[in-house]
Parts: C-alpha cells; structure tokens; sequence
C-alpha cells in the first residue's frame, strides 16, 4: 500500500499515476479501469475519481465506453514542448546569472559532481534524475514563481524521452553533464549571456538527441498497447 502524507490522498494519486503515464508505465494506448486502479493503489474511488478528471484536463488520458485510454505524449507534443524549453530555459537560466546565491551554487556543484560520478558508472537512471534536479535547481534560482511552475511541470512531462535519449547514445550521458557544467560555469561568473547561450546549446543537442530516440520510445510504446489489447 502507497503511504501518503502532508498532502491530499487526491493530490498523491494524481502524482503516481501521472509520473507512470510518463515513465511509460502505463504505455500509450492502454486502457485503464477505475476498478483496478483501486486495487493497485489501495484507496477507494473518490480519490481515484478526481485524479481521473485532473489527468483529462491534462489530456494525458480520455474516457471511453470501455475505460480509460492513456493518451500520454505524443512526439508533436515532444517537439512543442522542447521548441518551449529552449525558449524560456535560456531566459530563467540568465535570470539566475544575475541573482545566484553561493549556497545555490554549491548545490547545483554537488548535483553535478553527483551526475558526473553515475555518468562515469553508465547509470542512465540516475544521471536523469541529477538532470531534474539540475534544472529544477535552476528554475528555483531565477527569482520567478512562474518561470519555475511552468518550467518544472514541462521538464516533469518529457522525462521518458529525457531517459530514452541518455540511454540510446553512449556517449549523450557524459555530452550532457558537460553541457550542465558549462551552465554551472557560466552560473559562477554571473555571465547572463554566456549563460543563456549555454541553455540554448544544451536544448539543442537534447530536442537532436530525444528526436533520434523517438523510435524506441514509440517501439515500447506499440509494445505495450499490443501487450495490453491481447490481455
């Protein structure tokens, strides 16, 4: 049973069934039941219900006659999503040039130094997720409560394409936490252009990366849909 604490059963229920909709746990094209999602997550329907209604509005699932089928990202909404992220990155990430504290610094240096060792181990699951916590760090640092909701919530939304591509290219693991160093470095010196130009470069070479990996991602994808159709 999934303990949930300090914030609404609801709210919980929506985050786990959210982040499995985009790790790719639930594929594209599956149908779920509110019965067996019931069962899975222990908790009664009410809170089932009204992640439900949260996860349409986020047109991450459609109700049919037949359940719910997992609409998740599609690679057009990859390629909005991406085209976003390097627009506004690289103004949040110039912001915090000018407004970086040294505390913040230390943090992003110890997430990196982190990324650097699994990127050296091969870790693809772990670097993605010193990779959150990279820019996350940074959207926190800009001084703006909207570019970082924002920015948080699209970062969240492309995950299982961020681990496809720094899974699918040996050598994308160690390219990105070098692009994440020149960020950092150009962080340090307070250089708001440097920094942009920087964000810029990383969200070019990772929308490249994720695009060549979209074939995996779509091949799981249609995987689990036959999976799921033949039980």
């Amino acid at each position: 049973m999934i303990k949930y604490k300090n914030i609404s059963l609801a709210d919980r229920v929506f985050d786990d069934l959210e982040k499995k909709i985009l790790n790719g746990t639930y594929p594209r094209g599956m149908l779920l039941s509110e019965s067996k999602l019931c069962e899975e997550l222990d908790v009664s329907r009410t809170p089932i219900r009204e992640a439900i209604r949260r996860l349409i509005d986020e047109d991450l699932v459609e109700e049919q006659s037949n359940g719910l089928l997992v609409l998740g990202m599609t690679d057009d909404d990859m390629k909005d999503i991406y085209e976003i992220k390097k627009r506004v990155e690289s103004v949040a990430v110039g912001r915090a040039a000018l407004v970086v504290t040294d505390e913040q610094l230390k943090a992003l240096r110890d997430i990196l130094d982190q990324a650097e060792y699994y990127a050296m181990k091969g870790d693809h699951e772990k670097v993605r997720d010193f990779d959150t916590q990279f820019h996350d760090t940074i959207y926190d640092c800009c001084g703006s409560r909207v570019y970082r909701n924002v920015l948080k919530t699209i970062h969240h939304k492309v995950m299982r394409y961020r681990k496809a591509s720094l899974s699918s290219h040996k050598s994308r693991i160690t390219e990105s936490v070098a692009e994440h160093r020149a960020i950092y470095n150009a962080l340090a010196a307070h250089d708001q252009k440097q920094a942009e130009q920087a964000m810029k470069t990383h969200a070019e070479h990772a929308l490249a990366s994720v695009l060549e990996a979209q074939e995996n991602v779509a091949a799981e994808d249609n995987a689990g849909a036959s999976s799921s159709s033949e039980n």
